[in-house]
């Protein structure tokens, strides 16, 4: 629990739609130790995506658009600066408290296949794997409808029962997109997730990602480096230097 509600009402309800999804303001992150003599990765961002909107960020290799997206998300914290999710400052959560909101408020699509499906989980698993991690029980019916009605959603009807091996790279990207759905997340990350994928495949998951900004008014933020892929997005960032252009 963290406040937001029950388990059950994070499968039965949509969460309230915010003015602003996102908000980074003068957000630095240096890698490595000794204070200031860091290597700068970001430097001094500021931007707001707003609830509903579909934004890709773009720039060349070393241009901090991965670091962007880590800090963003909360799985890096920042040097300096603050981000907020939903109105929620992330710099004063604890470990613990980060923890339940990524699981609660944000959904994930990375690049790699291993990073998104957990191998000795069938499909239907790894897709109400969130809900379960927050609690709900696993063989509840409500839960599995819920897994199932995203399979369906994603192209992906009665394959549940499967293992992620027994897929294709693109059609475990759309198990990832199902699964970055279920807990009706404020913000949709998605780190590259059409960089292995053949055009076909590429299509599906950017058709996926875009439904879900129009149909449902979810929230994606979107890493690539690929042209095709950003047209998809109602908003283009171009990073260069770890900043913004």
């Amino acid at each position: 629990m963290d406040g937001r509600g029950t388990v059950r009402s994070r499968v039965d309800t949509v969460t309230e739609v915010r003015a602003t999804a996102l908000s980074l303001e003068s957000v630095t992150r240096r890698h490595g130790r000794g204070g200031g003599r860091g290597t700068l990765a970001l430097d001094a961002v500021s931007c707001m995506v707003p609830a509903g909107s579909f934004t890709a960020v773009v720039g060349p290799s070393g241009s901090g658009k991965s670091t962007f997206l880590r800090c963003a998300a909360g799985l890096d914290r920042p040097t300096s600066g603050t981000v907020r999710v939903g109105g929620t400052d992330l710099g004063k959560l604890s470990e613990a408290a980060l923890t339940r909101l990524r699981r609660d408020r944000i959904g994930f699509v990375f690049q790699s296949h291993a990073l998104n499906l957990v191998p000795s989980l069938s499909i239907e698993e790894n897709v109400v794997l969130p809900l379960v991690l927050a609690g709900a029980d696993p063989v509840d019916e409500r839960v599995l409808a819920r897994g199932r009605a995203l399979l369906d959603r994603v192209g992906l009807t009665g394959v549940g029962a499967r293992g992620p091996a027994a897929l294709s790279g693109g059609q475990q990207q759309r198990v990832a997109v199902a699964r970055a759905l279920v807990t009706v997340p404020d913000v949709v990350f998605a780190d590259e997730p059409t960089a292995s994928l053949d055009p076909e495949s590429a299509e599906l998951v950017l058709g996926l990602l875009r439904n879900a900004v129009r149909a449902d008014g979810r929230t994606v933020v979107m890493v690539t480096h690929d042209p095709a892929a950003a047209r998809w997005a109602d908003t283009v960032l171009t990073m260069d230097g770890g900043r913004l252009r």
